[in-house]
């Protein structure tokens, strides 16, 4: 009968340890890339006045979003976010590359910048503030009583 206990309490031990691994390992930082994958050595390739949007295309693949007024510009975003179960998600490493393109195609100029950048904005409240008048439950509920058939609307006075 003894024998039967140490089992028992060896697969109890090794069953709560088991459960332990695993609950220690839920807890981990999960690491996700969003964005862009840099390569620093093809980012290093582009070259003001040497490179052209084709060979830029060629080089880094398709922008992240482009310019929309004034000079052509092709934005290469990246970021690489952490989080742990049932959190936010916080930005380790951020970078943009933006490379400004000429009137005949060609690279004027690459910019980068990193998550000194970055700009946390805090919501002020939960609601947004509208023009009009506030109404409540009640008088949204029972507002329009008689109120239908009144008015200009189609099938109203004036029709």
């Amino acid at each position: 009968m003894s024998q039967r206990v140490q089992k028992f309490g060896f697969a109890a031990k090794a069953t709560l340890l088991a459960g332990a691994l695993v609950a220690l390992g839920a807890c981990s930082s999960i690491r996700e890339s969003r964005g862009y994958v840099v390569d620093r050595t093809l980012q290093q390739a582009i070259q003001p006045g040497i490179d052209n949007q084709r060979s830029v295309e060629g080089t880094l693949g398709r922008p992240t979003f482009t310019s929309q007024y004034g000079d052509t510009t092709w934005y290469y975003i990246s970021s690489v976010t952490g989080r742990k179960p049932f959190v936010r998600p916080r930005i380790n490493t951020h970078s943009v590359m933006a490379i400004k393109f000429d009137e005949t195609g060609n690279v004027a100029s690459v910019d980068r910048s990193g998550i000194e950048q970055v700009v946390y904005l805090q919501p002020d409240g939960d609601k947004t503030p509208t023009l009009g008048r506030e109404r409540g439950f009640l008088e949204d509920l029972f507002g329009n009583i008689g109120q239908v058939g009144q008015g200009g609307g189609p099938g109203g006075p004036g029709a």
